[in-house]
């Protein structure tokens, strides 16, 4: 149990990073409770239609008869990390700034700005991680998911008042983001016996 919610959370953080510093921006627009929960359960809707598009694309991938194949996806998040190493990362300011100028509720402009500036690294990720899962685990890491959603919006909140930690995500967040996302991919192949698999091979 603890080594699935320990990769829950990992997997999680891993396409969070980036979102902690959109949060701040967000948060620091919210002037009373209620625009700051309407953040919170904005950044809970987008997360949520996210996951759920992972988890129909894991179940439909489920059909695939060979465990050690499906752990071939797990190449998907060591391609992104090494990519977001070589390339960088998009710059999500644009569509952040887009997003609140329109004149939207704090919520819509969430959601919105969750799926549009986390989408594919979430899609990518989540679903070659879901394929590895039981239907029991998968409501270990949901529920993992939705305690790590809370934490973050705590810290983006927190991050308006402490702009020096801001600053550091902002400047090492691309590599911590990369290491997990390599790091995740290799475990979800692990996990799938296709290590073993291709060794055998050789």
């Amino acid at each position: 149990m603890g080594k699935l919610i320990l990769s829950g959370a990992a997997a999680y953080v891993s396409t969070s990073i980036d979102n902690l510093i959109i949060l701040a921006l967000v948060f620091s627009r919210a002037k009373t409770r209620q625009d700051k929960l309407a953040v919170y359960l904005g950044d809970l809707a987008g997360t949520s239609v996210l996951v759920v598009t992972a988890l129909i694309l894991a179940f439909i991938l489920h059909f695939v008869p060979d465990q050690w194949l499906l752990g071939l996806l797990g190449i998907i998040p060591i391609v992104m990390g090494v990519k977001l190493l070589i390339v960088g990362d998009d710059d999500d300011d644009a569509v952040v700034n887009q997003t609140l100028k329109q004149r939207r509720s704090l919520f819509v402009s969430m959601a919105l700005i969750t799926i549009a500036s986390c989408g594919a690294d979430n899609i990518g990720i989540y679903v070659p991680y879901f394929v590895t899962l039981t239907p029991g685990a998968v409501v270990v890491v949901l529920l993992t998911f939705f305690v790590m959603l809370t934490l973050f919006c705590l810290t983006g909140y927190l991050l308006v008042k402490l702009p020096v930690v801001a600053r550091f995500l902002d400047q090492y967040g691309r590599w911590l983001t990369a290491a997990v996302y390599i790091l995740l991919g290799l475990y979800i192949m692990y996990e799938s016996g296709t290590w073993t698999h291709l060794v055998a091979w050789f």
